[in-house]
């Protein structure tokens, strides 16, 4: 989709079809210029018709009245309770019937007396448009059809605030693109070829250790999780310095390329849906995409551990205990349980060689999330309530929605093991998403930490919120909000 911003009187502009806002108790669409009265009395109708409901779209066509051979009116709902992702919805709407029409290009005219700014406005138009139109169709003949966006505003930035958010809208593709990936086109292998890729093209620093220089330097979890699959595990590390003289901040993504569950095999039912299991990792490095364009001011280390967890003759069992990267012993309980153990050593790992300012993990990492929290709020726990609130912040202003969860003493507790030092299950099916972050707690000691567990956000699954911004398959969940999080002050 090529989007560009045009300072055009709307009424001049030829197009196949123009888009006008209108919120509830209004006859008539916000910034409609004069118009035939003839066709004011069509749109009076249609905004009457459709009530300008939130996401409500009417066309009618205009008879040669004037340049634009369509007019759209998109429903906003009522004025007070206009936000970004109500727009980033509607966008996502108004695009989506674009395209089912089949043209090849629309306008929105941005109206200026909206109760959000208009950097707000354009982000989510952009963010809604972009996102909406994306599809996973690398292995179908007929691809879709992507209708241009022209952006009528006054706004003197909308240029580069349209720049910025196709940029943001890039960095989610990216991810959605490679956690859409099937499990025999993408293994830890070929994940860390798609981070080298980036490396270059980006100029980021990569470095991948691979299973022999994993054992060698003691990540204990990695390699016992990996060990059952004759896909090689790797650890994925990609550097960005866009601050001198600061200490970094590290993203940490899980990357199970495929997860059977090992040993504790899962049920064949939605075991497809495994392919998501690499989600995190996909999440860091849409992440890292994003930030290395926009060349955001921070800097910024992204480590992926990346496995596939298989039931073999050298899997790992229930029973075994392992050592992990700091040297800390862990009972296995569940070979299912295996992203905190990846994630362990991934989070000691980036404390111990780079000792950030934050560290900061994504994994889909529970079903207990999903039971707690539906498919549509991630869960949060963090060790520090400053970034929990500017988390939360970014949450709001994305539409990515969190929950924070507690985390105690009492928590930690009920991961100790009578055999190692820690267990890698809590007691039954209890508190299941705390006890997993209970786990990853004892790595970061006390470091700044925030952990997001992504099971039920990272793809459009049953219980899955329709947004039209987010089609079937991967969401890219977390990109958009560590963007906005990364770049407030």
């Amino acid at each position: 989709m090529n989007i560009k911003v045009e300072k055009s009187d709307p009424i001049k502009k030829k197009t196949k079809l123009v888009v006008y806002f209108v919120t509830e108790k209004s006859e008539l669409p916000l910034g409609l210029p004069k118009l035939n009265q003839k066709l004011v009395d069509e749109i009076k109708k249609v905004v009457k018709e459709t009530k300008a409901k939130l996401g409500a779209i009417a066309i009618l066509h205009t008879h040669q009245l004037v340049e634009q051979e369509r007019i759209l009116i998109a429903g906003l709902g009522q004025k007070h309770k206009i936000s970004h992702e109500s727009l980033r919805i509607t966008s996502g709407k108004i695009a989506r019937k674009v395209s089912e029409i089949e043209l090849e290009e629309y306008t929105i005219v941005v109206p200026d007396n909206l109760p959000v700014n208009s950097k707000s406005v354009i982000n989510s138009i952009v963010e809604g448009a972009r996102l909406s139109l994306y599809s996973f169709d690398r292995f179908k003949k007929e691809k879709k059809k992507i209708p241009n966006l022209t952006i009528i505003s006054t706004d003197e930035k909308a240029s580069e605030l349209v720049s910025k958010a196709n940029l943001a809208s890039e960095g989610v593709i990216y991810a959605r693109s490679i956690a859409n990936l099937p499990p025999n086109e993408c293994n830890p292998v070929k994940l860390g070829e798609f981070a080298k890729s980036l490396s270059v093209k980006n100029r980021l620093k990569c470095t991948i250790l691979s299973k022999s220089e994993l054992k060698q330097k003691g990540f204990g979890g990695i390699t016992a999780v990996g060990q059952g699959s004759k896909n090689e595990p790797k650890l994925i590390t990609l550097e960005y310095n866009g601050k001198k003289d600061s200490k970094p901040i590290i993203l940490v993504g899980k990357a199970v390329t495929f997860d059977t569950g090992g040993i504790s095999l899962k049920p064949a039912e939605k075991m497809d849906e495994m392919k998501f299991d690499k989600c995190g990792g996909c999440t860091v490095l849409g992440i890292m995409k994003a930030v290395s364009e926009l060349k955001l001011p921070v800097n910024l280390v992204g480590i992926i551990p990346s496995v596939e967890n298989m039931p073999g003759g050298e899997s790992y069992r229930p029973g075994d205990i392992i050592k992990l990267h700091d040297g800390k012993t862990a009972e296995i309980l569940n070979t299912d349980a295996e992203g905190r153990l990846i994630l362990y050593d991934a989070l000691s790992y980036g404390i111990k060689t780079y000792k950030p300012k934050e560290i900061i993990d994504f994994a889909t990492l529970t079903g207990a999330c999903i039971v707690a929290l539906g498919a549509n709020v991630a869960g949060l726990v963090s060790n520090n309530k400053k970034i929990a609130e500017k988390i939360t912040k970014s949450s709001q202003n994305t539409g990515e929605q969190v929950w924070q969860l507690p985390i105690n003493d009492d928590y930690m507790d009920m991961i100790k093991s009578d055999y190692a030092e820690i267990r890698n299950t809590g007691p039954g099916r209890v508190a299941g998403t705390i006890t997993a972050a209970a786990f990853l707690a004892n790595a970061v000691g006390n470091t700044p930490w925030a952990h997001f567990d992504i099971a039920g956000t990272a793809w459009v699954q049953a219980g899955s919120k329709e947004k039209s911004y987010n089609p079937k398959g991967a969401t890219g969940f977390g990109v958009r909000l560590m963007l906005d999080y990364l770049s407030s002050p």
